[in-house]
């Protein structure tokens, strides 16, 4: 067997894009009647656009965790592999960009048809260009299905196949995961366990309530979450060396607190727009200034702390590789690079929504991300 996961990765071809296509198609469609299907607890969300407030029914857990048991029975019985996702790994990233392409074109066209077009206002590009790109709906819907909230699945989960392909890659390889391997598994998989028990809380995000779904979207979740955040499991795949002792300690400690920033600070907010003045943060009724703007717990400390959070996250990830390769690191740089941009964006929508209001937070709330610097 190769010794190097590189070797097993076929150049880009027509008929490996083919394949690929194919198999991409297959995967959308498959989670795509699943979200249909499955049971689910229906929640109300928030108002969005022209005051709408829709429902949304909740099936990610239910996926994910029938995904995961699909994938254990077919390996046990072997009967089906993760390699392709490997050895076509150029091919799967065209693909899934063609169909990006694809997509957001239809989205567009449908969108600035429809009663519900509201178009992203950008005064320095054509306007098809701007329905193209950031989307000429907020919520498009197909058969019930939000499509902007079901994104989430193919590109989550996805992002579980390819780093379940690597640790199939080195147990196959080698007769056992690392110490590193399995912390990452294990990191990734509670990663999506929390998003998923609490799947709800996506409803109260800046995707579900500002954005447009277009191209930017469209691309982010198929081809920059899949492809970009596994990418510390190529630095592992061929790892023999494992994290013990203290910088094991260390390294799940630092996750731990990051993982907790990340998800406590997401759901601060959304107990909070959920439940108002019955909310509980730390324990205690939530805080308010004019406005309505909350200054309890992680809001009360950083405008965008949930941010800070997800960063240090990613940065946990790419820490199981350790520190001989910056590949690992591209992931939370980008990502830093990314949350800082769109942090911008919501401190100008807030200064416009809340006026004077905003002032008297961010007085309080003094950083957006990085402490005491940005």
């Amino acid at each position: 067997m190769s010794k190097n996961i590189w070797d097993l990765v076929e150049p880009v071809s027509q008929g490996g894009i083919l394949f690929a296509f194919k198999w991409v198609l297959i995967w959308f469609a498959f989670t795509f009647i699943c979200t249909l299907l499955l049971p689910g607890k229906k929640h109300q969300g928030f108002k969005i656009g022209k005051n709408q407030i829709l429902t949304y029914k909740m099936t990610g857990l239910t996926l994910f965790l029938q995904i995961q048991t699909q994938f254990f029975l077919s390996k046990w019985y072997g009967i089906f592999s993760l390699r392709p996702l490997i050895q076509y790994f150029w091919s799967f990233i065209i693909a899934t960009t063609i169909l990006s392409f694809i997509i957001s074109i239809i989205l567009m066209v449908v969108g600035r048809n429809s009663k519900d077009y509201d178009p992203h206002k950008q005064g320095w590009t054509p306007q098809w260009f701007n329905d193209w790109w950031f989307g000429a709906q907020k919520n498009p819907r197909l058969f019930g299905v939000d499509l902007k909230m079901y994104f989430y699945q193919p590109s989550l989960i996805g992002l579980h196949m390819y780093l379940l392909a690597f640790a199939e890659y080195q147990y196959d390889t080698y007769g056992r995961l690392t110490s590193n391997m399995i912390l990452l598994q294990v990191f990734e998989w509670a990663y999506l366990f929390t998003h998923y028990i609490k799947e709800d809380f996506m409803l109260s995000t800046w995707d579900l309530i500002a954005e447009n779904f277009g191209f930017m979207l469209v691309w982010g979740d198929s081809v920059y979450v899949p492809f970009l955040y596994s990418m510390v499991g190529w630095s592992l795949a061929d790892k023999e060396e494992t994290l013990s002792g203290l910088n094991l300690v260390l390294v799940v400690a630092f996750h731990i607190m990051a993982h907790y920033l990340f998800r406590n600070a997401n759901w601060q907010k959304y107990d909070y727009r959920r439940n108002g003045d019955k909310a509980r943060i730390w324990g205690a009724p939530p805080k308010t200034i004019e406005g309505g703007l909350l200054v309890s717990g992680w809001w009360g400390i950083g405008r965008h702390l949930n941010y800070t959070g997800e960063i240090l996250t990613y940065l946990s990830f790419a820490l199981c590789s350790g520190t001989t390769s910056f590949i690992p690191y591209i992931l939370p740089f980008s990502l830093l690079n990314l949350l800082m941009q769109r942090a911008s964006r919501d401190d100008k929508r807030c200064r416009t929504k809340y006026g004077k209001s905003w002032e008297k937070y961010c007085q309080q709330a003094k950083f957006m991300i990085i402490p005491f610097i940005y």
